[in-house]
């Protein structure tokens, strides 16, 4: 029993928030035109109040995100082209980003090298993680390729790691910044604001359950490696 409560509470935790993020971002997606402007159009409003007129606005099936080196606050084709309060809260939380980048904000540089930085680590673990079966079957010697198992790993789960570090850059995009825009320029429906903060929250997330899920890839990839 403590073990199959021990097992659901691992999947309750690697499923739960990327669940729930994905809820209430479907949920106000509907309806589809409930604002006149598009995302899109939203962003080039805000980020021309605010004097970012050289960051460009562009549609990306890439997920929803700002670019620092490019400039460039991306949506997804839904929210790009959307009138949904989904559409409008997640535009207004990437122009967040955007200011927080104009701003010289800290910790949004110091997650912007360490994402770079873990590319390059993922990359070297995912080797590792390839070759330890052969390397414990050749070497005749296992212990050496679970410690290049767990090396492989460690490196994959960096970018988790990243992520939760640089959380709080975040919930600063979306409370700090995203939703006081939206107050100041009177962009919500009164009746919308308590949905925006809910919405600001899973947008303020989505990359955290993004790495969770990514934690289980690694471990269905080694189940399979295994067989």
């Amino acid at each position: 029993m403590p073990i199959l409560v021990i097992l659901l509470v691992i999947v309750a935790a690697v499923f739960g928030p990327g669940l729930w993020v994905q809820y209430v971002l479907k949920r106000y997606s509907k309806p589809d035109d409930r604002y006149s402007g598009t995302g899109a159009q939203l962003a080039r409003h805000l980020l021309d109040k605010n004097g970012l007129h050289a960051v460009v606005v562009e549609a990306s099936p890439d997920g929803d995100h700002y670019d620092p080196e490019a400039k460039a606050v991306r949506l997804t084709p839904g929210n790009f082209d959307g009138r949904s309060l989904t559409a409008i809260t997640v535009a207004a939380h990437e122009v967040g980003h955007a200011l927080q980048d104009q701003q010289g904000y800290t910790p949004l540089r110091m997650r912007s090298k360490l994402v770079r930085a873990s590319r390059k680590i993922e990359r070297l673990g995912a080797g590792a993680l390839l070759v330890s079966p052969f390397i414990g079957a050749l070497t005749r010697i296992p212990a050496l390729g679970v410690v290049m198992f767990g090396a492989g790993f460690l490196t994959l789960a960096s970018s988790t790691l990243v992520h939760f570090v640089t959380l709080p850059t975040e919930f600063d995009a979306s409370f700090a910044r995203a939703l006081p825009m939206l107050d100041r320029y009177d962009i919500l429906k009164s009746v919308d604001r308590p949905h925006a903060r809910r919405l600001l929250r899973a947008a303020a997330l989505t990359y955290v359950a993004a790495s969770l899920m990514s934690l289980l890839n690694i471990a269905r990839w080694w189940a399979i490696l295994r067989r």
